[in-house]
């Protein structure tokens, strides 16, 4: 395999993660530019691959000069959520693999175009939902995967994380409309795309009530969404952002005829449920994983989406986080949108919205 040349347009708060995984690849991957309209910000995460790799890439403020000027085969995009589409439009439409960070994008119409234009440019799109590689997450979908849980009943996803007004007072585009949707889009998307994707990543109709209860923002700081999905199984999640007075756990729970798993931990991480009718070679694999608590929320799975993304990109497959599956857990958020709009469920196929419909009054709400 040759070594992907990647650029990384946007060096705020997540970026540490894409150096991680720069460093972790080195073998098949070279960041060779970064991104940001300050400057020292990419300056500063220039200066942590130098002290990761040795090499010091390319510093550009603006991306649109950096695809001219750069041989680059691949783009991450790793800035505010309302730009995701805008940018990884223009980079598919510059012929450039595209990873970019969740939510892939804020509507529903942008990333069906996002998807469309990077199938019709032949190149590889990917979603940044790196949590699908933890551990315990891959030995639950591997128990999925054999049939171990039987008929699935349902499933849930419970976010239970503190973010205070300074949180939000230090970037002002977050739990806005515009730029980023609330708690639900924001913190919880990671766990709606691990329950969609554990319990048949087909939704037929969500219902949901959200509020905005303790947090000084236009979108919501807490909400519960139900599920319906067409296999009939059941989701529920809970997210919010108004625990007291940190992080509390993010878990996802699986239950079926035969079998019941629950992965948890603040950031699903650790085993704390593994129960199966019948016994098998895998309950020692998962028997060995203490589990752990990353260091942040954000955990260490960009280094093997990286990885993945790049083998799927160099082989013309798609990657385990397509963007046909990273609009899943969008979807749903949008969804879920619609219906604490309306007070309505919502059919999933379809749906057509985006988080600027909450700011007008074109829906009816009963």
């Amino acid at each position: 395999m040759k070594q992907y040349r990647f650029a990384l347009i946007g060096c705020g708060r997540i970026s540490k993660n894409h150096i991680a995984a720069a460093i972790a690849n080195r073998d098949i991957m070279k960041l060779a530019a970064v991104c940001d309209p300050v400057t020292e910000r990419a300056e500063k995460k220039a200066a942590d691959l130098f002290a990761g790799t040795g090499e010091k890439p390319a510093v550009y403020a603006d991306y649109h000069k950096m695809l001219q000027e750069m041989d680059l085969d691949c783009c991450a995009i790793a800035t505010e959520s309302g730009y995701h589409a805008r940018i990884a439009l223009d980079c598919i439409r510059a012929g450039k693999h595209t990873l970019v960070e969740k939510p892939m994008a804020l509507s529903t119409a942008d990333a069906e175009q996002m998807i469309r234009e990077a199938k019709e440019h032949g190149v590889t799109l990917g979603v940044c939902h790196q949590n699908r590689f933890n551990a315990p997450i891959r030995q639950l979908h591997k128990a999925l995967e054999n049939g171990r849980f039987g008929k699935l009943v349902s499933g849930s996803a419970r976010i239970l994380w503190n973010r205070t007004m300074p949180y939000y007072e230090q970037a002002p585009w977050r739990g806005t409309w515009a730029q980023d949707g609330g708690t639900l889009m924001n913190q919880c998307i990671h766990g709606i795309d691990l329950l969609q994707w554990s319990l048949g990543g087909e939704p037929d109709t969500v219902m949901a009530m959200t509020g905005n209860y303790l947090r000084k923002i236009e979108a919501e700081d807490f909400g519960a969404i139900l599920i319906r999905f067409k296999n009939g199984a059941v989701g529920m999640v809970e997210g919010t952002a108004c625990i007291y007075p940190k992080n509390l756990e993010e878990t996802l729970s699986v239950s079926g005829a035969t079998g019941t798993a629950v992965i948890g931990g603040l950031a699903v991480n650790r085993v704390e449920t593994w129960n199966f009718s019948a016994p098998a070679a895998q309950d020692a694999e998962v028997a060995k994983l203490a589990g752990t608590d990353p260091k942040d929320v954000y955990g260490s799975g960009h280094n093997a989406l990286y990885r993945n993304f790049i083998t799927a990109a160099d082989t013309r497959t798609e990657p385990l986080v397509s963007g046909a599956e990273g609009i899943k857990g969008m979807k749903i958020i949008l969804a879920a949108y619609k219906s604490q709009k309306t007070g309505l469920p919502v059919k999933f196929d379809g749906l057509e919205f985006s988080t600027l419909d909450m700011t007008h009054d074109d829906v009816k709400v009963e």
